[in-house]
């Protein structure tokens, strides 16, 4: 069977969920609940494709084991929280440790991010939109627990902080994948 690499679809994937994870916070700071409950359904199909493919990425990707703990790993565990998040909020539960278990990922992703500087595995404009991307969602996701705070007048400043800092990560992933689409169109594997 010949080797199909997906990473491009999958860093799509992690635009789409970054994207409804920065949109959670710009809707939650208006309290505007019939769109937070418009993104349910997204959240859960969107977190469901990324565990699946980050699953697949941590066990059975066929490129060397770095890549696969570098990205696929945190992809699995972001896909994990999209659908506990989308099942919590569909049985209108407390969203509970969920933003706790955002900020462990988030410390997991900077991390990655120091990783990938100091073990030299990206170099140029690769690094750059790594970094980028890195940085932006660990951040991110290390902020989550400012859902704790209920968005009054003053705190709803935090939520969207938040929500550019999502959208910043988003707009990375999405240039990491549009150019790797570009490039694999050019010369597939």
């Amino acid at each position: 069977m010949p080797f199909v690499d997906s990473l491009t679809v999958m860093l799509i994937g992690l635009a789409m969920g970054l994207a409804l994870g920065a949109f959670y916070f710009f809707f939650k700071a208006r309290e505007d609940e019939k769109m937070l409950n418009a993104l349910i359904v997204p959240a859960f199909v969107v977190g469901l494709f990324d565990f699946i493919s980050g699953f697949l990425m941590s066990f059975a990707w066929p490129l060397p084991g770095a890549y696969n703990m570098l990205f696929g790993d945190p992809l699995l565990l972001f896909g994990l929280i999209l659908v506990m998040t989308s099942v919590a909020y569909y049985k209108k539960m407390n969203v509970g440790l969920i933003p706790i278990l955002s900020m462990l990922l988030g410390t997991y992703v900077l991390v990655g991010a120091y990783s990938i500087v100091d073990l030299k595995l990206e170099s140029g404009n690769d690094l750059i939109t790594a970094m980028g991307l890195y940085i932006f969602s660990g951040i991110g996701a290390l902020l989550a627990p400012i859902a704790y705070i209920k968005p009054t007048s003053g705190s709803k400043y935090l939520y969207y902080a938040e929500w550019i800092i999502l959208g910043v990560a988003t707009v990375f992933a999405l240039i990491i994948g549009y150019g790797g689409y570009f490039e694999h169109l050019q010369s597939p594997p």
